[in-house]
């Protein structure tokens, strides 16, 4: 287990003493999005930090507590634990009273009551039991998206049918009034560098940008669950726009390099190289389109673990002349690059939650093609988002046939509005010492 503290200076949320450090950070997957978000936290505020390795997800899911229960040393100047829904939390403060007093946030990036299974019989019903335990022991529970809120809430009730008889009653009215939404924060770096001369035009002729509303609510954002919800959710609209049309630049997109226009489509997908992911239908659907006789150019990124779907080895080998990268890309750098090269990305998703991978391609200047289900209804506006098989095909074949569309168009997503530095001030005050 790795164990750190850290500090920040002024202007930064500080603990009790800089030397004392009030909030404890507590993660048993220390990977991915999860090491994303402990690491900006504990670079912006005074904490202490314990995790574990980022390997044997369901082991860590059982066993974690106990582990933490024997390892977080005792800390009289801590105020608040915050930790993911990995974390069996009730067992650990069934073991540590000492942290049992103190205020409890847990987050959720994903829930294991709709996490995508190959079948129900092989959902394993103590995961998403220990999860709502968990909220029952918690002062708040925050979910990086609505969807993700409301379809655990939505899914205890049939969820805890499972057990045969003596079931408990209305667990979901116990851990609704505790619910907020609080988007993860992503960090958006600046791409200008590595875009393409059509895309820097596109942003200084067009501000794809919308400011954010005012912020001024920050304050006390957190102090009233169901307050910030209507906060984060509503006002806060991140398809909001100056303009209710679809838009594009009505300028030459590459005024120096017209031959730019007649370059094939590159259309990237950044996702994970798992069933959830449904790669079949990303694969399935291009190969559709090189039988159409259509020509386009292919990436395809994100990370491969151990026993990754059949359809990849497959479709590499029929779309061999399409592909320019494939693989995952260990730089950042080199990753954003093919990110800001490409025309347009896909999601095939069938399980997301929130979609960092998508915001960061949008951030990068690509055209978004998203299922109208899961969490992308929340982000992105209508005209970015298909139904069917059928709708994902015939619109990667118009935007083959004229990919000027794509590069001429300015999407209609506010990314600021995820970005860190959004959402710094709720997170200071979902971390602050003072219960809701």
């Amino acid at each position: 287990m790795d164990v750190r503290a850290s500090s920040v200076g002024a202007g930064q949320m500080q603990s009790e003493s800089s030397a004392a450090p009030s909030v404890l950070l507590v993660e048993a997957f220390y990977g991915g999005s999860h090491k994303q978000l402990i690491d900006l936290l504990q670079e912006n505020i005074s904490c202490s930090v314990c995790t574990l390795p980022a390997k044997k997800w369901h082991w860590r899911a059982r066993t974690a507590a106990l582990h933490f229960s024997q390892t977080i040393p005792t800390c009289p100047s801590h105020r608040v634990l915050f930790c993911s829904s990995v974390l069996n939390l009730c067992e650990l403060v069934a073991l540590r009273p000492d942290l049992a007093r103190l205020k409890k946030v847990l987050y959720f990036h994903e829930n294991q009551l709709v996490y995508p299974v190959r079948k129900d019989q092989e959902r394993d019903f103590q995961y998403g039991y220990n999860q709502i335990l968990s909220c029952l022991v918690s002062d708040v529970v925050v979910f990086n998206s609505a969807f993700n809120m409301d379809s655990f809430l939505s899914s205890i009730s049939s969820f805890m049918k499972k057990i045969p008889d003596h079931r408990p009653r209305d667990l979901d009215q116990l851990i609704r009034p505790k619910c907020v939404v609080l988007y993860y924060p992503v960090q958006f770096p600046d791409v200008s560098r590595l875009l393409p001369e059509h895309k820097l035009v596109r942003r200084s002729h067009v501000d794809d940008i919308i400011t954010p509303q005012d912020e001024q609510e920050a304050p006390r954002l957190l102090s009233s669950p169901d307050e910030s919800l209507t906060v984060s959710c509503e006002q806060q609209d991140p398809h909001q726009t100056t303009t209710a049309e679809p838009r594009t630049d009505p300028r030459p997109v590459s005024e120096g390099d017209p031959e730019d226009q007649r370059r094939p489509l590159h259309i990237v997908w950044p996702h994970r190289w798992e069933h959830d992911k449904d790669p079949e239908l990303f694969f399935s659907t291009l190969i559709k389109l090189k039988e159409r006789r259509l020509d386009f150019h292919l990436s395809v990124l994100g990370e491969t673990f151990t026993d990754p779907p059949e359809i990849f080895p497959e479709a590499r080998r029929l779309l061999d002349r399409h592909i320019l990268n494939w693989g995952f890309l260990p730089s950042k750098d080199d990753y954003l690059k093919v990110l800001c090269e490409a025309d347009v990305v896909v999601s095939t998703a069938k399980h997301e939650f929130f979609g960092v991978a998508m915001l960061e391609a949008v951030h990068c200047g690509c055209y978004p093609l998203c299922p109208k289900a899961l969490v992308y209804p929340e982000i992105f506006p209508a005209e970015y988002l298909y139904s069917t098989p059928e709708q994902l095909c015939k619109r990667l074949q118009s935007l083959c046939r004229r990919p000027d569309v794509a590069r001429r168009h300015v999407v209609k997503v506010d990314t600021s509005s995820f970005s860190w530095s959004s959402l710094k001030e709720r997170y200071e005050t979902l971390l602050a010492a003072q219960r809701p």
